[in-house]
């Protein structure tokens, strides 16, 4: 008989989550229930209490593995590509406006769940940014959830992920594996970095440095307002000043923090971080 969890172990399960990632659970007592079971089972613990208190003690690496039972991780390649669009048509024209040939231009996407949003960043550069091969490129992809980001790092999907690239995409940066399954080429694999990071960890986000342009998209909608602003504190202080960020599209950040200039393009509203006032 699976150990029993009851509502107010739903609850505590609730807060525990959120002080460690910011992250709010869904009020189905089911869904929590059936993912707690599971990670009691897999660690032979009899009681709800006695899970608790392991997490509560942080003696091995059970928090990293109930933390990634109640991440959420849909993407396929090329999703929202009218953010690619705009990337190459006008965000970083003007991030280059000012730099040297060969400095480096940072893009970091977070959450990048199994990969497909970072793989897709660099693809669409390498095809349509002629001045590509001119700056030092980098592309961060970072989660908090650690079995995603193994399967980033090994760069293989199926079907259902590849829906929306041409066929001369995938012929160009996948090998074909069997009739269901691709995997990104060796050389693309080895641009990507990849970091497991948490957002409203300050410390976390800072040691990734600062970037030109970061894709968060679909993630705030999963915090409450109190984390959406640390989580937007934390953007911002990622950011360049004058970088820019893209969320999803039933995303705001005019609702969440004041930091951010609201810019319109012609393919995709984003979001700015202002540049410096000059010195005096």
């Amino acid at each position: 008989m699976p150990p029993a969890v009851d509502d107010e172990d739903c609850r505590k399960i609730g807060e525990f989550l959120y002080r460690r990632t910011g992250m709010v659970l869904p009020r189905h007592p089911d869904y929590i229930i059936r993912r707690v079971i599971d990670r009691m089972q897999a660690t032979a613990t009899t009681s709800f209490d006695q899970y608790l208190a392991r997490l509560r003690a942080d003696f091995d690496d059970e928090i990293e593995h109930f933390i990634n039972a109640f991440t959420i991780n849909e993407t396929y390649f090329y999703r929202e590509e009218y953010q690619l669009r705009c990337l190459t048509t006008d965000l970083l024209a003007q991030c280059i406006a000012t730099k040297p040939s060969g400095a480096p231009v940072r893009i970091w996407s977070i959450p990048c769940s199994t990969g497909e949003e970072p793989y897709s960043i660099a693809m669409w550069l390498l095809d349509t940014w002629p001045a590509v091969d001119s700056y030092d490129v980098e592309i961060i992809g970072s989660d908090i959830d650690t079995r995603v980001l193994e399967a980033a790092r090994a760069g293989q999907y199926g079907q259902r992920a590849l829906m929306r690239l041409p066929k001369a995409t995938i012929a160009r940066y996948f090998e074909t594996i069997d009739d269901q399954t691709w995997r990104i080429i060796a050389d693309l694999r080895q641009s990507i970095g990849f970091s497991a990071t948490n957002v409203v960890a300050a410390t976390e986000v800072r040691q990734l440095g600062r970037f030109d342009v970061i894709f968060c998209r679909n993630m705030l909608i999963y915090f409450d307002d109190a984390s959406r602003r640390i989580a937007a504190e934390n953007l911002y202080e990622s950011l360049v000043p004058g970088g820019f960020i893209c969320l999803g599209h039933t995303e705001s950040m005019s609702r969440i923090s004041p930091l951010f200039e609201v810019q319109r393009y012609a393919d995709a509203v984003v979001y700015q971080r202002p540049l410096d006032p000059p010195d005096v």
